[in-house]
């Protein structure tokens, strides 16, 4: 009966935990091993029917209970939905061949190389009932003979495949996340891209993109260089002419939020005409004696938040944001108070209900964690009591300002760091001294800028915007280049985030000194992380890439190739090292064509090179594994265990750890289950 008692005496406050419980069931379908069998659903279904009727049943005392409980069904059951409503054909093999389809998405590889994602797919040799709903294609060799815009009709010859497992078990599962674009398969193309019919047959927001490089174009024709594709990145999300030192120093001094339109950018705006509209009203007295200027301006806020989304380009990020702003604009317009931990429980709500995958992406972590640790802060000093000491008059604004970066910093550390493998050191300095300046100088300046564009006078806010600008990105190259600015972080092991936001969440939503207890959780976590265990030795799922571990660190058998897998081990183990660094370190033995390592006192020997075939029997009398970056057709020796290809392909990567009776080896496609967007 205490814990009634004490649910009882959260009445009132428990709003915020809806989206949470939803959350729960949301991310308890995507950690199962495998999909729900039919019988499960039906069970699934079944006891939130249950739960519901009991919540009106039960009683008040009880009805939270039954509610939470219909809220993790319910979060079940919506990721499943979610999962098969997005269902669309899936590459089983490798394609090369002629492709045609509409361009729907243009955008740049981690390579820097143009990429389009298309629609309206069709691939020759290829049933149409089996062919992917969309594909994206790098653009490799000699290219430029058409301007891609979305909604041309393109044609090319692509080398295709399925989306990749992930690099090792556990890591970042890119097939999860194309199932939900609808991305079928993804490839590169080295030949001519060419254009079959004109962007407006297909259309596909073709009026909005123009807009966009119309408006990118001239932002950077007035400011060149890095200033202007910094300002383009903002107003317009089109980062094409940022240079690659200037994104890695934004980066490594935790600023690379700045280019991202999301939360920060969204609320900026939307605040900063919400304030502008409502006070530039006020000073007019016929009109703010008839008319509700504080509604007026939520309104055309709301509006301008709107146009922000279009012109964006309209990521999954920016809707968020927009979904966030617009919740707290509408408080606002309902005459409820817009800066609350209730605002933030309905805008995540809406985002979970809408998309249920969202949860899984370090965008909507980071941004609710920063959100709602920020409105629970600056909730508390707006109702500190009066008869307490308070900071004086002119040191609140600077006070606030070092509150919310350093609220911010911490609330989204730990998820950037696990995500990310990095910890900017100086990140809180960094945004200290940005941060202000954008909401106070860059994005006021944008806006009078885009009042003054009608009458040919951008260039005003322009030209203050990129003072802000300078500034900014000087920063960044400061901040950046002191000693020790990055710290790599090993990725935790899976129950760690999880652990930490509930905690957090228990921290900030509960009410009274049992909050406290939210404390031990983040001890527990923090422990698990430091205990996470590397693998001794990890298998591309070609073979033809490993990594053993050693004192130094991991060591690779190749100094190039595969250079994602070997930067995504190297980052998973906290390892700041290159592709060739890691190469140069100790850690295999044997000799070019044949080398091996040993784990738990056991052999695992990769074969390559010509001659590979006459090396097979004194590879297997080691009796261990051995790896070939290549088919086996013929029948191997007997001692040995064979990866080849063949079954590489259907163990996905392999990670090997350190085991009493032996090696354990896991692979990563048995460890991501059986699952829709796995087969």
């Amino acid at each position: 009966m205490r814990a009634l008692d004490a649910l009882e005496a959260q009445r009132g406050h428990l709003f915020g935990w809806v989206p949470v419980m939803l959350a729960a069931g949301i991310g308890g379908y995507f950690a199962l091993p495998q999909e729900p069998s039919a019988l499960l659903w039906v069970a699934l279904g079944a006891g939130a029917l249950l739960a519901g009727l009991a919540v009106r049943l039960s009683g008040e005392r009880r009805a939270p209970l039954f509610l939470a409980l219909a809220l993790i069904c319910a979060g079940i059951l919506l990721a499943g939905a979610r999962v098969h409503l997005v269902a669309e054909p899936v590459l089983t093999y490798r394609f090369y061949g002629a492709v045609q389809g509409r361009v729907v998405g243009i955008d740049r590889s981690a390579s820097d190389a143009p990429r389009l994602t298309l629609d309206r797919v069709w691939m020759e040799r290829h049933a149409p009932d089996r062919t992917p709903a969309r594909i994206r294609v790098s653009l490799h060799g000699a290219q430029g003979f058409i301007v891609p815009e979305p909604g041309m009709l393109v044609a090319l010859t692509a080398h295709l495949s399925p989306p990749p497992a992930p690099s090792e078990p556990g890591g970042f599962n890119f097939q999860r996340r194309a199932w939900f674009e609808r991305l079928g398969a993804v490839g590169y193309t080295r030949t001519p891209v060419l254009a079959m019919a004109a962007a407006e047959a297909g259309r596909g927001g073709l009026l909005i993109h123009r807009a966009r490089m119309a408006i990118s174009a001239a932002i950077r024709a007035r400011m060149p260089g890095d200033e202007g594709a910094f300002a383009a990145a903002i107003l317009t999300g089109d980062r094409s002419a940022m240079s690659a030192p200037t994104l890695q120093a934004l980066r490594d001094a935790n600023l690379a939020h700045l280019l991202a339109i999301s939360g920060l950018h969204m609320g900026l705006l939307t605040g900063f005409v919400f304030a502008a509209l409502r006070y530039g009203l006020s000073l007019i007295p016929p009109l703010a004696l008839r008319l509700p200027v504080k509604k007026l301006a939520a309104l055309m806020a709301i509006v301008a938040a709107g146009v922000y989304l279009a012109l964006s380009g309209g990521n999954i990020a920016t809707q968020r944001a927009f979904i966030m702003v617009l919740v707290m604009l509408l408080a606002v317009l309902f005459d409820r108070r817009a800066l609350t931990l209730r605002a933030v429980a309905m805008a995540a709500l809406i985002v979970l209900v809408l998309q249920p995958e969202s949860l899984t992406e370090p965008g909507f972590q980071m941004s609710f964690a920063a959100t709602t640790a920020l409105v629970a802060v600056f909730g508390a000093a707006r109702d500190w009591p009066e008869t307490r000491p308070r900071p004086p008059g002119w040191a609140r604004p600077v006070l606030a300002v070092f509150i919310s970066s350093a609220v911010a910093g911490a609330a989204t550390a730990p998820i950037g760091a696990a995500h990310f493998n990095q910890i900017a050191q100086y990140g809180l300095l960094a945004n200290v001294l940005t941060v202000p300046l954008m909401g106070a100088l860059v994005i006021p300046a944008a806006v009078l800028a885009a009042v003054l564009a009608p009458f040919g006078l951008a260039f005003v806010g322009l030209e203050i915007m990129r003072l802000g600008i300078i500034w900014i990105l000087g920063m960044a190259e400061f901040v950046a280049g002191l000693d020790g600015a990055t710290w790599p972080v090993v990725t935790p092991m899976a129950p760690v985030l999880p652990l930490m936001a509930a905690a957090m969440l228990w921290l900030i939503l509960w009410q009274g000194r049992a909050r406290l207890a939210g404390l031990l959780p983040v001890v527990a976590a923090l422990f698990l992380w430091d205990q996470t265990e590397r693998p001794a030795l990890l298998i591309s799922e070609s073979g033809a890439l490993l990594g053993v571990m050693g004192e130094a660190g991991r060591a690779l058998n190749k100094p190039t190739g595969e250079g994602f897998v070997a930067r995504s081990w190297l980052e998973n183990d906290g390892d700041a090292a290159l592709q060739d660094a890691a190469f140069a370190r100790s850690g295999f033995s044997g000799e070019k064509g044949m080398i091996h390592a040993e784990i738990s006192g056991r052999s695992f020997v990769q074969l390559s090179g010509r001659g590979w075939a006459d090396r097979l029997e004194p590879a297997c009398a080691r009796r261990g594994w051995v790896i070939l970056a290549r088919k086996l057709d013929a029948a191997p020796p007997k001692g040995c265990v064979f990866l080849d290809q063949r079954a590489l392909a259907r163990t996905g990567a392999i990670a090997v750890f350190e085991g009493k009776d032996g090696p354990i080896l896991i692979g990563a496609k048995h460890r991501a289950g059986r699952r829709p967007w796995t087969r």
